[in-house]
């Protein structure tokens, strides 16, 4: 007897979907850099083609896709711009978190519309402020059960093209995850970052200034919450999806820019850069580091596949799953870095060229880099495998009564 079990997309399938937008991005990817026009129309072409909804099962509106087949598809529109895949991180996890709900109205709600093609970005981090018990960010009692929003948070990734901002504020000494419309009265969203990469992730200034919020936005535990969780990991390969998208950009735009090359240095060993052992070294290493880059983020993912699929309760997975993509994070940062330094070397001055921008590489990836310090993770890994401690989960468990726990 046939399966009635449904159908997986297959890879093919997605690329057919997506790559025509993927390439239409890309070519725009110079000029957006040079002009730092925010990507707003990119994001309604990924909006329109159903990117957000790929992990939405098909039932509420998406493709139903698995975490592997999410990533590798993250990577590609990294090469293609490594700013949106960032700008969505928050986003994907938001509809894991719907995932790993117990059914009910709220669990659909949202599921239906994120296949619907609403976007969630988030506004956490506060300025100046060093731990997540310590947000200045308030939500108190308002009027006929609802509650107001004061506060003001940085580095709110997405939001800016999002539809619904994640919002982690203190309720009387609690923390919880408020879902606000970004659009609502007292919002105000800024493109303020100010960092020499990722200049389009659109990751400035989020306020609040008494924004109303219904009881059903108050969602749950804020972020920190203590326990272990499948998003540390999820949200850090996101990050390592952009870095190997960066990779895999970095050796097209090289190569295309060496094969068309006449002029080489006068003690060269050959007349064209392309015949250059010394060149065709470096397009090497630089293949080598997409290649490198592009399994160890395939890798972690075929684990958090495993871990999503059974609920994300194991604690011991969980583990594993920190484990590899905190081992997979200290050998894409050195591998890009390396890589995207390196690649300068295939030509004189002409290859630093404002016009080409190969600079926006090294940038992109030093500053994506930088988002959870290698340094930290390399002592946390040591200690765990030396000492037993705890690996250093920043997010709390996904949601088990039709609420975000995060």
């Amino acid at each position: 007897m046939a399966s009635s079990a449904p159908q997986q997309i297959s890879d093919r399938d997605l690329d057919d979907i997506f790559g025509p937008v993927f390439d239409r991005i890309a070519a725009g990817a110079v000029e957006r850099e040079i002009d730092r026009r925010l990507a707003y129309d990119e994001v309604e072409w990924l909006r329109r083609a159903g990117f957000g909804a790929l992990r939405v099962p098909a039932e509420y509106g998406g493709f139903g896709v698995s975490v592997r087949q999410l990533f590798r598809l993250l990577i590609d529109l990294a090469a293609a711009e490594s700013n949106l895949p960032q700008a969505l991180r928050v986003h994907f996890s938001f509809v894991e978190d719907q995932l790993l709900a117990e059914p009910g109205p709220a669990r659909e709600h949202w599921l239906r519309a994120a296949g619907s093609g609403v976007l969630v970005g988030n506004a956490i981090t506060e300025p100046g402020v060093g731990a997540v018990d310590r947000y200045r960010t308030t939500l108190t009692p308002g009027d006929a059960g609802e509650w107001l929003l004061n506060g003001t948070k940085y580095y709110s990734t997405g939001t800016l093209y999002a539809d619904y901002v994640l919002v982690a504020a203190d309720r009387d000494g609690d923390r919880v995850s408020v879902l606000v419309d970004a659009t609502a009265d007292g919002v105000r969203r800024s493109d303020d970052w100010g960092g020499f990469g990722q200049r389009l992730t659109a990751s400035g200034t989020t306020e609040f200034n008494d924004v109303r919020v219904p009881a059903d936005r108050v969602l749950g535990p804020g972020y920190g919450e203590a326990g272990r969780t499948y998003a540390t990991s999820y949200l850090q390969l996101v990050q390592l999806a952009v870095l190997a998208g960066i990779a895999q950009r970095a050796e097209s735009d090289v190569r295309a820019w060496v094969a068309d090359r006449t002029r080489s240095y006068t003690h060269s060993v050959a007349d064209l850069p392309r015949h250059d052992p010394l060149v065709q070294q470096v397009i090497g290493k630089l293949s080598a580091a997409s290649f490198g880059a592009r399994a160890s983020v395939l890798a972690v993912a075929d684990l958090l596949d495993g871990v999503l699929d059974a609920g994300a309760q194991d604690e011991a997975a969980l583990d594993a799953v920190e484990l590899a993509a905190a081992r997979a994070q200290l050998g894409v940062i050195d591998t890009v870095l390396s890589a995207t330094t390196e690649l300068f070397e295939v030509g004189g001055a002409s290859i630093t060229s404002e016009d080409l921008r190969l600079d926006r590489h090294w940038r992109n990836a030093r500053t994506i880099s930088v988002h959870n310090p290698a340094i930290q993770k390399a002592r946390s890994i040591g200690d765990h495998l030396l000492n037993g401690a705890d690996l250093p989960f920043a997010w709390s468990a996904g949601s088990r009564d039709g609420q975000v726990r995060r």
